[in-house]
Formats: C-alpha cells, structure tokens, sequence
C-alpha cells in the first residue's frame, strides 16, 4: 500500500508476529483483525482512509497470515498479550485500537488486561456472550471444516503464506476458541474505563440487542448500527464489498470522529 511506512517481524511472547505501519499522526490507530482473516482482508478497504489522517499499526495475530503460532491454543485473552507486547516493541505508550469480529473481543480483553496502553477503543461486532451471535452459530461451528471457510480468505493467507497445513492449523485453531467459547462476566465490561464504540450491521453475526447492551455496560459506551452484513460497512473483503464504497467512507468518518472528539 502506498501508506506503508514500515514492515517487519517482531519477537512477541514466543511467536515471530508480522505487523506494518501506515501514515503519521500523534496517537496510533491500532486495527485487529477477524478470525481467519489477514489485516488486509479484514482492513483492506479502509485502512487508506485512516492513514490519511494517522499512523496506523496493523499485524498479524497468532497463526494468521505472515505470524508465526506457538504450541497453545487460540485465545482472546493472549491476542490481547500479543498486540500489547507489540506496542511495547515498538516503544508505543498509548494507542486508540479498533477491532473487528474476533479482533473486537480482543481490544476489549486488551482494555480490561491493558488499560494503560489504550486511549480510546472501537469495536466493530464483537462479542462477549454466546447468546449475543446469531441464531444457529454454536450448532454449526463443531462441524464446520475448512471447506466452509471463505474461499477469498482462504486464497488471502495462501497468498502471503503459501503452506496449506498452516491454513488448516489456523482453521483449527479458530474453530476451537469458538467452540470452547465461554461467556464473560458483566463486570469485565464494566472495568473498561477507555471511551468505547461500539458499531454492528442490521444484518451481523452479533445481534443489534448484544451490541447494545455492551454499548450501556461499559461506562462510556457508545453505539452505531450501519446497514448490511458482517464486515460490509467497512470494506472487509469478506463481506464481498467492493473497493471505494461509499458506506467505507462513512464509516472512517465516524470512527475518525468518535476518536478526536
């Protein structure tokens, strides 16, 4: 991408984890990825529209594209360990960060286990009960095979890593965390102290109801519902949205104001 700054590989608790830096600005915008997702899946679209305006970190997390795993399942709670050991890598005292899917259960878990790097938080359908994902979920996910995962996303880790035994380990791996997925307690959304925004499409994997009721737990909690599918009003490739649509822009602007007002 023409924003791009600066790319590498850092060591993280025990994995090598691939990450980038766009644009400039004061305090870094930080994007999490979804699961089975690369940043550029998940990011793709609207990542352009933050760089203009920020520096933007984005990364890999554990088995996911360019990173590395380590022997130990997936969790949310070590993603959490992992972007903040990132930033500490790179000498990053405070940063806005904005998750998508599993990527927004991550940036609560970093709020709730690392409040002291985060200035404001954005999560976009994420969750922290099962009651709150659509109808259905928990029964097809215990028999869910790679063949189900998105043929784009597949296609987009092979890009980057080309080895299909590391695409099935992240499948595995992401299909476990779900399966094995144990609600949080209230309270957990209650000790998030950052500014918080919470935003759903009408038609998400995560309920309007659920991101409501995280939006009124977290002291200063906000919502947004936007039209469409999971993904769809940010760009993410695998919502099948196209390149330069107009809802994309709406959202970075949203996001762009929640985070300087």
């Amino acid at each position: 991408m023409e924003t791009l700054k600066k790319s590498g590989h850092a060591p993280i608790n025990g994995i090598s984890m691939y990450y980038e830096i766009h644009g400039t600005g004061s305090i870094p915008l930080v994007l999490i990825h979804g699961g089975g997702s690369t940043f550029e899946t998940s990011f793709g679209n609207i990542l352009p529209l933050f760089a203009a305006d920020n520096e933007v970190i984005v990364m890999d997390l554990q088995a996911h594209g360019r990173t590395t795993d380590r022997d130990a399942p997936e969790s949310f709670a070590q993603d959490a360990d992992d972007v903040a050991g990132l930033l500490k890598y790179l000498k990053v005292d405070q940063a806005n960060i904005l998750g998508f899917s599993n990527g927004g259960s991550t940036t609560m878990q970093i709020a709730t286990r690392h409040p002291e790097v985060v200035n404001k938080i954005v999560v976009i359908a994420g969750a922290y009960k099962r009651d709150g994902f659509m109808p259905g979920f928990f029964d097809f996910m215990p028999k869910a095979t790679l063949a189900n995962m998105p043929q784009q996303l597949q296609d987009a880790f092979l890009k980057v890593t080309p080895d299909k035994s590391r695409l099935q380990t992240m499948f595995e791996k992401d299909k476990a965390r779900m399966v094995t997925f144990k609600d949080w307690s209230d309270d957990d959304l209650r000790g998030i102290k950052a500014p918080a925004l919470f935003m759903t499409a009408d038609h998400d994997v995560i309920t309007v109801e659920h991101t409501q009721q995280m939006s009124r737990l977290v002291q200063s909690g906000q919502l947004i519902v936007l039209p469409g599918v999971h993904g769809g009003f940010f760009g993410a490739l695998e919502s099948g949205a196209k390149k330069g649509d107009k809802l994309t822009g709406v959202t970075a602007t949203l996001v762009e104001e929640f985070l300087t007002k």
